[in-house]
């Protein structure tokens, strides 16, 4: 992928499209986003920046996402994780609404810098299975793209746990998320075809 700019990010985001009081606003969260992912890679080696725009445009061309707030908010889903510091500025410049919508996105841990302890699983799937309907898909749409870009992933232990996780969590909530919006339910329809076909590649 070519280099990154602020161009890019507003064309995968749609902005062009947005009501004219939210351009100023894409931009703010775009150059956040530049700020904040900088810097930060994949454990495939890539640029972290390119997740958070790979689940924009899953959230746009494939689960039909059309809300502004929605789509900035897949952009800087990671953004407490990948930087936790970056909080003050989040709210200073999109406000503490967005800002606490990204908290909830984010494991416990990572907002402490501090290392995982027994019980933070728990309760990070408890903290997910709350997420409002438009912030669970945002999740669900993180999911796909990990998933997708699973075999790029040089550690086996990461590759089998996403898949576990898959299987007896994220599968299980988005079937049971289903009803609330079309959106969702396409979301568990990408999530069940990457279960069948993570099942098919490890048949013998």
């Amino acid at each position: 992928m070519a280099s990154i700019d602020l161009a890019h990010l507003l064309a995968t985001l749609g902005a062009r499209a947005w009501p004219f009081q939210s351009h100023s606003r894409a931009r703010v969260a775009a150059g956040l986003a530049l700020t904040i992912y900088a810097g930060h890679t994949r454990d495939q080696g890539t640029p972290y920046l390119h997740h958070p725009l790979a689940v924009v445009t899953i959230l746009r061309s494939e689960l039909g996402v059309t809300l502004p707030e929605t789509l900035l908010v897949g952009l800087l889903h990671d953004a407490l994780e990948v930087d936790p510091g970056s909080e003050s500025l989040v709210v200073h410049q999109l406000g503490e609404v967005f800002a606490a919508r990204l908290r909830a996105m984010t494991p416990d841990h990572r907002l402490a810098r501090r290392p995982k302890e027994p019980g933070d699983e728990i309760r990070w799937r408890m903290k997910t299975a709350a997420l409002p309907a438009e912030d669970l898909l945002v999740r669900l749409a993180d999911r796909v793209h990990n998933l997708r870009d699973l075999a790029a992933s040089p550690n086996s232990e990461r590759r089998s746990k996403f898949i576990r996780n898959l299987a007896d969590f994220h599968l299980p909530l988005a079937e049971a998320a289903r009803p609330l919006s079309p959106q969702l339910a396409t979301a568990h329809a990408l999530l069940h075809h990457e279960y069948v076909r993570h099942q098919q590649e490890v048949r013998p």
